[in-house]
């Protein structure tokens, strides 16, 4: 049997949108999936990887996901960190193409998700914010399928009550009329 495949750090740039995009679900805000983003890549380039049964963007959101934890665990050691709450939400691709509507719903949509308990925040990730199949993402998370696709429907239903939380039932009586 060969030797496993060398990650090609040449390659890191192909991958960068769909890392952003996981990493901003994993985080919430923009610009702590930027800087996730960014610490995720210097480890990676740092040393040589070897791909060992999966894809580069498999194992790239496993260190994504890895990184993400550990710097969470780091934070939570950390005394009297605070958040000053100033998120700015722009189109991933066109900052200027996006609409302030689209924009707030995005980042409510993303909050939603970060929220999520970590198995279904990671498995919503994977599948519906990096698009990655059910296949692959239960391989990267080590699960089998129909474990992932459990996930992802109830994470899916989470980020749902989240964002339309369910009326009382008077509320609901006089929608209808």
């Amino acid at each position: 049997m060969g030797q496993d495949p060398l990650l090609d750090p040449d390659r890191l740039a192909d991958h960068v949108d769909r890392l952003f995009r996981a990493a901003w679900g994993l985080c919430g805000s923009r610009e702590d999936a930027e800087d996730l983003v960014q610490e995720t890549c210097a480890r990676v380039i740092a040393r040589p990887r070897r791909l060992r049964r999966g894809s580069e963007l498999a194992y790239l959101l496993r260190a994504l996901r890895n990184t993400f934890l550990s710097s969470r665990r780091s934070a939570a050691r950390e005394v009297d960190r605070f958040d000053l709450g100033h998120d700015s939400v722009t189109d991933l691709v066109d900052p200027l193409a996006r609409l302030p509507d689209e924009a707030a719903e995005a980042n409510e949509v993303y909050r939603a998700i970060a929220s999520l308990p970590p198995h279904f925040r990671d498995a919503v990730v994977l599948v519906d914010v990096s698009g990655l199949s059910y296949a692959e993402a239960a391989q990267a998370l080590g699960l089998r399928p129909a474990t992932l696709a459990s996930r992802v429907f109830r994470g899916r239903a989470q980020v749902v009550r989240t964002l339309d939380p369910p009326q009382s039932r008077a509320e609901a009586r006089l929608r209808r009329v």
